[in-house]
């Protein structure tokens, strides 16, 4: 049996972290002369990288803001900075530091949100004339969020935690009083809400979710919303007197699957009116320019795990509700108004592609954009959109579009050409293949770089979590970086991932895991068909979702030399009591009270038995929604056994590992290490 500690041997990445923390004149001592760059992507290179979202065009069309992510190597965690770019992709300028800037009406200012006082994250203003002033507007005891001007400019709405106090059924239980100087330990939590706490939030039974409106010259916050529900993002009615939002404002909320409404609140009165009356979700409710119309998205109730929206239209009162899009088939996001009001323009997710697409009031439904790339619009002003973009051959970044005519993207932004720069990257191929059931399924092979089809190349088989997901045909800094150091990589869309519409979604209801397993391995016989691949050095991790099918890969078959069970759950009757949610006690039909067959029979720890292949379990430690129990009763059995495994409890993360940079890191240099040690001819590049 294999050691329990493992070896981490990056190099090159060990090597960044410990300069990061020297002043540069010693750097340049220890370094020496500059060495040439690289001609493959390094996982050094992760700490250099960057990212941008949340691009938005200035109401007249001619700048673009966006959020611009990199990495703080000395305190380890990812910070956010404002820039601005002309929309021709001239003067590409940092503003200032925060995030989620919004443009007033008259394009005169920004809100957006960054580090303030008294504490925490607060909301400023900065005016986009040449002195540039700012403003703190607010100075409130949580984060403001979805931060929204009013038509006038003159207020800006957000939404934040207030203090909730749930049911305590001690609260009158009267104690003797600690003797003087005694240091008595803190009282218990009590907990009485079904839905207590979330994954990256802890506890959240002691916060709700309200509206707020605050003058934009700053100013006390004044609250719009009250009651014990949280409450969606709002959003105004063009006459400036109205917020939209989503919400479930009835007893016993908490205890409604998958149901919400659409409400208006009066800003200036604080009352409050329901406009949708259906039993299911319905969720992000716009008014249309003229204020006439109300488009909004949801479904009608279903026990199906998996159902794609719709959009919705109905009058500002809340009449006449009719679907625009029940026969698309896709899910709905980020839907804006046509300025003339004759329909709305929306993204949606499509066989591993993401385009904008634009419906009118009649229910036609046309694609604006096509191709192999992952486009989200974000803002539209007139007839020009904005967004991000990325695809098989080109990471994200910022893109103008015009509406009107040919569609023609125009790349504002390329955050990522200094990291880039004469490096040799792998090529991606799209592929679709049979599986059980006749059911198609779409794949993609990532190659690495100055790759050889003459050689056997190990393979490295990566599943996606939800289950209910979609990997897209974006380009990858984590399988780039595993390519480059010698492996064929395969990731695919099995059966239950979403872009393929409500039935393909829903293939796994009451059946997870199942087929998905057979959609996966018919994935690895074709790619092993091509030729290419080293049979014997097969490998296959994922997270979340992706480590359950990773743990009932192993216990189902041999045919892989190693494996990484990231995230996983793995025992459905202990698992459903413990995640943040009630939901997943919906995953089988019956309640495992009633009949655990399923649980049970669904449960990778039942098969733990049969596993032979040497099992790596990687699982944040904070991790609320696949908890660390999951994990350590894998481990446990596993070492139980002898089967050669080990476990890595991940500090600073929660669901995942790899949302600290330095944890990123590790994550792939531990996969990869692990796959080497058990792989079957010694190293994974023979």
């Amino acid at each position: 049996m294999l050691p329990l500690r493992l070896p981490f041997r990056p190099a090159s990445a060990v090597a960044v972290l410990a300069l990061a923390a020297m002043p540069l004149a010693a750097q340049t001592a220890l370094q020496g002369p500059p060495s040439p760059r690289a001609a493959t992507l390094q996982l050094a290179d992760y700490l250099d990288w960057e990212q941008v979202s949340e691009p938005r065009l200035s109401p007249d069309g001619r700048r673009v803001s966006y959020t611009r992510r990199f990495v703080d190597k000395l305190a380890d965690k990812w910070e956010s900075a404002l820039w601005m770019v002309n929309a021709d992709g001239n003067r590409n300028r940092f503003l200032v530091a925060g995030s989620g800037a919004e443009w007033s009406p008259d394009g005169t200012r920004i809100a957006y949100v960054a580090k303030g006082e008294p504490s925490g994250q607060q909301l400023y203003v900065r005016w986009m004339d040449d002195e540039g002033a700012t403003t703190q507007v607010t100075r409130v005891a949580d984060a403001p969020g979805a931060i929204r001007w009013s038509p006038d400019g003159k207020s800006i709405a957000f939404t934040m935690n207030v203090p909730y106090k749930p049911d305590n059924p001690f609260a009158r239980v009267a104690l003797p009083s600690a003797p003087k100087g005694a240091k008595w330990t803190e009282p218990p939590k009590v907990v009485t809400d079904l839905d207590w706490r979330q994954d990256r939030q802890g506890p959240t039974d002691d916060m709700v979710r309200q509206l707020f409106v605050v003058p934009a010259e700053g100013g006390t916050a004044r609250q719009i919303t009250t009651g014990d529900w949280d409450h969606g993002a709002p959003n105004w009615t063009p006459d400036g007197r109205t917020l939209l939002f989503s919400s479930l404002r009835i007893p016993n909320a908490q205890m409604a699957w998958r149901e919400s409404e659409i409400y208006a609140a009066d800003v200036a009165t604080g009352a409050i009116r329901q406009l949708t009356h259906r039993k299911g979700p319905d969720n992000n409710p716009v008014a249309s320019p003229d204020g006439k119309l109300i488009a909004y998205t949801g479904f009608d109730s279903t026990d199906a795990t998996w159902q794609d929206a719709a959009i919705y239209l109905m009058n500002a009162d809340g009449s006449s509700p009719r679907a625009l899009t029940a026969a698309f088939d896709r899910s709905p996001a980020g839907m804006f108004w046509a300025a003339d009001g004759t329909g709305l323009y929306f993204n949606a997710e499509d066989a591993g592609a993401r385009h904008l697409y634009f419906v009118t009031l009649t229910g036609r439904v046309q694609p604006v954009t096509s191709g192999s790339e992952l486009l989200s619009v974000t803002s539209i002003q007139g007839g020009v959109a904005v967004g991000t973009r990325a695809s098989p051959t080109e990471a994200g970044d910022v893109v103008r579009l015009a509406l009107k005519g040919p569609v023609a993207l125009a790349k504002l932004t390329d955050v990522n050409a200094d990291v880039l720069a004469g490096k040799t990257l792998g090529s991606q191929e799209e592929f679709w293949y049979t599986s059980v059931d006749g059911f198609r399924i779409q794949g993609w092979i990532v190659k690495p770089p100055g790759f050889d089809p003459t050689r056997k190349y190990p393979l490295m088989l990566e599943i996606h979590g939800g289950p209910h997901g979609m990997y897209n045909n974006a380009w990858n800094f984590s399988r780039q970086e595993h390519v480059a150091n010698g492996y064929v990589l395969l990731y695919t869309n099995p059966r239950g991932s979403t872009g393929y519409g409500s039935k393909f979604g829903n293939a796994i209801k009451n059946a997870y895991p199942g087929k998905d397993f057979n959609d996966l391995m018919a994935g690895v016989d074709t790619v092993i068909g091509r030729g290419y691949v080293d049979a014997q050095n097969l490998f296959v991790y994922g997270c979340s979702g992706g480590g359950v099918l990773t743990s009932w890969i192993v216990g189902h078959t041999d045919r892989f030399a190693a494996a990484s069970a990231n995230c996983p759950v793995t025992n459905w009757m202990s698992f459903v009591g413990t995640t943040d949610g009630p939901g997943w006690y919906r995953n089988f039909e019956k309640n495992f009270w009633d009949d655990p067959q399923e649980h049970l029979r669904r449960s990778p720890i039942m098969y733990v038995g049969n596993v032979k292949t040497p099992t790596m379990l990687m699982t944040g430690v904070l991790d609320l929604r696949t908890p660390m129990p999951q994990t350590e009763e894998y481990y446990t059995a596993l070492r139980l056994r002898g089967v050669p495994t080990a476990m890595v409890r991940f500090n600073n993360e929660w669901h995942g590992t790899s949302s600290t940079p330095s944890n990123f890191l590790r994550t792939q240099a531990y996969l990869r290490e692990w796959f080497t040690r058990h792989s079957r001819r010694g190293t994974a590049s023979d």
